[in-house]
């Protein structure tokens, strides 16, 4: 008889999912899959609303990344205005989506990973986690407190709160920066790049305590995605869409715009996340991954001193390996605040002209950039009257859907032998899951019929009737 093991919830990511664990007669692994069980249909909601509603509205898809969709929607918008907005507030916008990067990714190492990083795999569970961390290593939880606070801080000050900010709007930013604001944040960055510097060390001393994790968290050849900028740097914000695979050859560099000339999305019964793929090579063959493993892969440099000697390092790894996403996060986050130092140091910052204003000049829009889990993309459709009568998003977690499930079927596959199962094997399956950071809350936007089970039951348990849709 076949067996199914579930894992009900997925413990420390964002959102709610379960992993269930399809076993053969001989009770060898099968297939792993990632169920996502919440069912969020924003693209509808959007649906007749004013398009300069937008950016504000796509803000509340989630809470922890909300400046990543509120810079992917005005894109959208500023496309639809056919405006090219003032170089101060793509300055500004890039600084806020940087914020927005490092107190994600601080969120991600420090306070969901961090536990199985320090503490390991197999430790009590009971004591596996933040305050877990804070007892055995507190040096390291206040890093990651401080690096997240920073961050949240300046979305605070750019936007006026730290969660769902409406300053990023069609055309530009609501308002210019202060001198007084970025002297404040200019004076906190030094000691922020000097954490993420020392954790970066640290982090990267530990790695051969996981060796048997990093061989078999989906590692396997596959694609990479990800925004680069024209002479091959990282980029957040702007710039071409580029695949290449895990040696580093490109199959594809196109104008971002032009993203469904080579991605589409499949929908899989099992869940309520879409599963992209690329185009030329079909459905599941197409598999390929983003974010920050994607996109350190793809650079060439960083563009900042001590994130590119961290890439230097960072480069020899393999990169075929979900686990050194935990690396790429950290030396993004060292990324992210030399970068806003660079950008708060620029002559033009504090320029007062930072948005342009216009009505509706063309019927579609596509906004892209990069999250912290990935690239997004925003793709809207206007009436003459400006309302929105098509919405499409493209999730970064979505993106990795089906490098999800192949990896924790890789996981199982390695780990469950013998009709064996303990608490660590199960946290190490969870683990390929955390690797990617997966935003479920963001990324559930499924077409198609909702399942539904109704089973009218009596008092003694019998079922009386029932409906599937």
């Amino acid at each position: 008889m076949s067996k199914i093991i579930t894992i009900d919830p997925v413990t420390r990511i964002e959102g709610h999912s379960k992993i269930t664990i399809h076993l053969d007669e001989q009770g060898e692994v099968e297939e792993a899959l990632f169920h996502v069980t919440q069912l969020r249909g924003f693209e509808k909601f959007a649906e007749g609303r004013p398009f300069h509603e937008m950016p504000s509205l796509m803000a509340r898809i989630c809470g922890i990344c909300p400046v990543s969709h509120l810079v992917a929607s005005a894109k959208a918008c500023d496309m639809l205005m056919s405006v090219r907005i003032p170089p101060t507030a793509v300055k500004l916008r890039r600084i806020i989506n940087l914020a927005q990067i490092a107190q994600s990714h601080a969120l991600s190492f420090f306070y969901l990973s961090s536990p199985d990083l320090l503490l390991g795999m197999d430790s009590d569970p009971v004591k596996r986690n933040i305050v877990g961390v804070a007892r055995e290593n507190p040096e390291l939880a206040r890093s990651g407190v401080q690096l997240r606070a920073l961050g949240q801080e300046i979305i605070e000050i750019l936007g006026g709160k730290k969660i769902h900010p409406g300053w990023v709007v069609p055309g530009g930013v609501s308002h210019a920066l202060t001198a007084e604001n970025r002297d404040h944040i200019l004076k906190k960055l030094p000691e922020a790049i000097e954490i993420a510097e020392r954790t970066i060390v640290w982090f990267s001393s530990q790695l051969q305590k996981f060796t048997e994790e990093i061989a078999v968290f989906a590692n396997f050849p596959g694609l990479f995605m990800s925004l680069v900028g024209n002479n091959g740097e990282l980029e957040t914000y702007d710039g071409r869409l580029r695949l290449a695979d895990d040696q580093g050859k490109v199959v594809a560099d196109i104008p971002a715009e032009e993203y469904k000339s080579i991605v589409d999305e499949a929908i899989n019964p099992h869940s309520y996340l879409k599963s992209p793929y690329y185009k030329p090579q079909g459905y599941p063959a197409g598999l390929y991954r983003v974010g920050p493993l994607a996109r350190l892969h793809l650079a060439q440099t960083c563009g900042t001193p001590k994130a590119d000697l961290a890439m230097t390092e960072f480069k020899k790894l393999d990169h075929k390996s979900a686990f050194h996403y935990h690396l790429a996060r950290l030396i993004e986050i060292l990324y992210a605040f030399e970068m806003i130092e660079q950008l708060l140091r620029d002559s033009e910052i504090l320029d007062s002209h930072v948005r342009a204003h216009a009505a509706a000049n063309a019927h579609e829009g596509f906004g892209i950039s990069e999250a912290p889990r990935g690239t997004l993309m925003h793709h809207y459709k206007i009436d003459d009257n400006g309302l929105i009568i098509y919405a499409d998003l493209v999730i970064a977690t979505g993106h990795n859907s089906l490098a999800m499930n192949k990896g924790i079927t890789q996981a199982a596959k390695h780990y469950i032998k013998n009709h064996k199962l303990t608490e660590g094997i199960l946290n190490r399956i969870e683990a390929v899951i955390r690797t990617f950071d997966p935003c479920l809350s963001c990324s559930t936007h499924a077409v198609g019929q909702m399942a539904l089970d109704i089973q009218l039951i009596d008092a003694g348990g019998t079922v009386l009737d029932r409906v599937v849709r």
